[in-house]
């Protein structure tokens, strides 16, 4: 079986595997090996402090980088960490801290995919000749009549294409995802099976710098002084409330209001510019018209302007949903929900869909 429909045989075929030291990595390496590639295995420092080198489910910081070099050993293929530390502060956590200043919820994990792993770590492959990039991602690339294209795994529980959707036509040409066919039994059953050292470990749940889960701590950090008090108000603008920092709070949270009302309070918005957390009730919180910016567009031509009928999601975890989307000018659309949903929120993605094929994405905006 070809995993990478590379027009090369496996021998002759040089692959570069970013392995995070978990078992996907892992497991995807080990498959590569079996069927013959010429495998380089790199691991990206990304965030490492010095306080996680026992922490193991940091991804590519501490122990991880370990496991993935010990997998690279027993498998017998060579091993590289390369130190990103410096581009990974300015592209993600610079940026997660902005977005979180400006009232918006980011989703560092995807500016990582955009920026860190899918540009600088492509690139680096591209110059050891590499003859792809692979990973081990939940999500399905499928030659089209008019090229690769992305679709979502086989199993859902597990599919990532939401947070691929920034990925390039140009990237895509260049990377493979074997992992995108199988479930995650799957998966641990062949890393059992290849006695990998982590086929046991757990998943990691925490964003990479975020260990605790504290994201206002991390921003508090960064910009010294951001956790400013201000006003709650209601959708009305009279003062119900006060807050210790807009940094604490995300559109459609409930909890950490501390206000009495007759119906449970939700955040509806977040003012950057007035300090100002607003809340009012679940009905509140449901929006039909997304406006998207940013757009990557992997279907085929151009969106039309008159709309085309396509599935949405409008957060990671979140089911698809039936939506019109409109093409706007300077690389804006906008998409109007079949289907109110509650709790959108500017900063998250907006990532397009036709069935199981995953047609791009924006970042969602605030609506004027």
């Amino acid at each position: 079986m070809n995993f990478l429909n590379i027009d090369k045989p496996p021998n002759q075929t040089r692959i570069v595997v970013a392995m995070s030291g978990g078992v996907d990595s892992s497991t995807t390496a080990a498959l590569m090996v079996e069927q013959g590639y010429e495998v380089i295995g790199v691991t990206l420092r990304l965030y490492d402090n010095g306080e996680s080198e026992g922490r193991t489910g940091a991804c590519c910081a501490g122990a991880d980088i370990l496991d993935a070099k010990r997998v690279a050993k027993t498998l017998g293929f060579k091993h590289h960490i390369f130190d990103y530390q410096s581009r990974f502060r300015e592209a993600v956590i610079e940026e997660f801290a902005d977005s979180y200043l400006a009232g918006e919820t980011p989703i560092p994990c995807v500016r990582c995919n955009q920026t860190v792993k899918f540009h600088d770590l492509l690139g680096a492959a591209r110059e050891m000749d590499a003859d792809a990039l692979v990973t081990g991602h939940y999500v399905r690339r499928v030659e089209g009549e008019t090229g690769p294209e992305l679709h979502r795994a086989k199993d859902n529980n597990k599919d990532q294409s939401y947070f691929l959707f920034a990925t390039t036509r140009e990237q895509l040409e260049f990377l493979r995802f074997p992992l995108g066919a199988m479930d995650k039994a799957e998966t641990r059953a062949h890393a059992e099976r290849f006695n990998l050292s982590v086929a046991d470990k757990p998943e990691s749940q925490d964003i990479c710098f975020v260990p605790d889960g504290s994201y206002a701590a991390i921003v508090e950090r960064l910009r010294p002084g951001a956790v400013d008090p201000g006003d709650i108000v209601d959708l009305q603008g009279n003062v119900i409330g006060r807050h210790d920092g807009i940094i604490n709070f995300t559109v459609g949270q409930r909890r950490g209001l501390g206000i009495a009302a007759p119906e449970p309070l939700y955040v509806v918005r977040v003012e950057a510019d007035t300090g100002r957390v607003v809340a009012g009730p679940k009905q509140a919180l449901l929006t039909e018209t997304v406006s998207v910016g940013d757009i990557n567009w992997l279907g085929e031509g151009d969106i039309p302007s008159q709309g085309m009928e396509i599935s949405v999601k409008v957060r990671s975890t979140g089911t698809p949903v039936e939506a019109t989307l409109k093409s706007l000018s300077d690389g804006a659309a906008t998409v109007v929900l079949h289907r109110p949903e509650a709790g959108i929120s500017p900063g998250q993605a907006c990532v397009f869909y036709d069935q199981d094929r995953m047609l791009g994405g924006g970042w969602i905006r605030r609506n004027p």
